[in-house]
Order: C-alpha cells, then structure tokens, then sequence
C-alpha cells in the first residue's frame, strides 16, 4: 500500500494530477468531431471512442517523452 502512496505523491510533485482534467475535455472534443462527421449514432460512438484513444495516447506518449527529458537535464 506504501508503494501506491509513494506513487501518488510522486504524481503530484510533477504536477500528473492535472492531467485528469484533460479526460473531459478528451471525451467532449471526440464527440463534438464524430458528430459533425456522421450522423449514425452507433457510427459517432464509435469513432468518439476511438478518436479518443488515439489523443489520450498520444498526450500519453508526448507526457512521457516530456517526463523522461524533464528527468535527465
């Protein structure tokens, strides 16, 4: 349990706690795209989700790249 406490502290030092405030409006911009993309419900759905995936994935990779860089100066 120590171990997570650790984590979650670590996480705020670096400011990552933040970052959950991206999640809604990750989800908001998929869907606002998808929408003026089809008209499908089930079609816009499934795009949002993975229009999603793919801009979490990619904050995901540019906040490691950032946090690796950030580490070794």
């Amino acid at each position: 349990m120590n171990h997570w406490l650790t984590l979650a502290a670590g996480l705020e030092g670096i400011g990552l706690t933040r970052s959950w405030y991206a999640l809604p409006l990750i989800v908001v911009i998929s869907l606002v795209y998808s929408a003026s993309r089809h008209e499908s419900s089930e079609l816009i759905v499934r795009r949002a989700l993975r229009l999603a995936f793919t801009i979490g994935a990619f904050m995901f990779a540019v906040m490691l790249v950032l946090l690796f860089l950030s580490r070794n100066t």
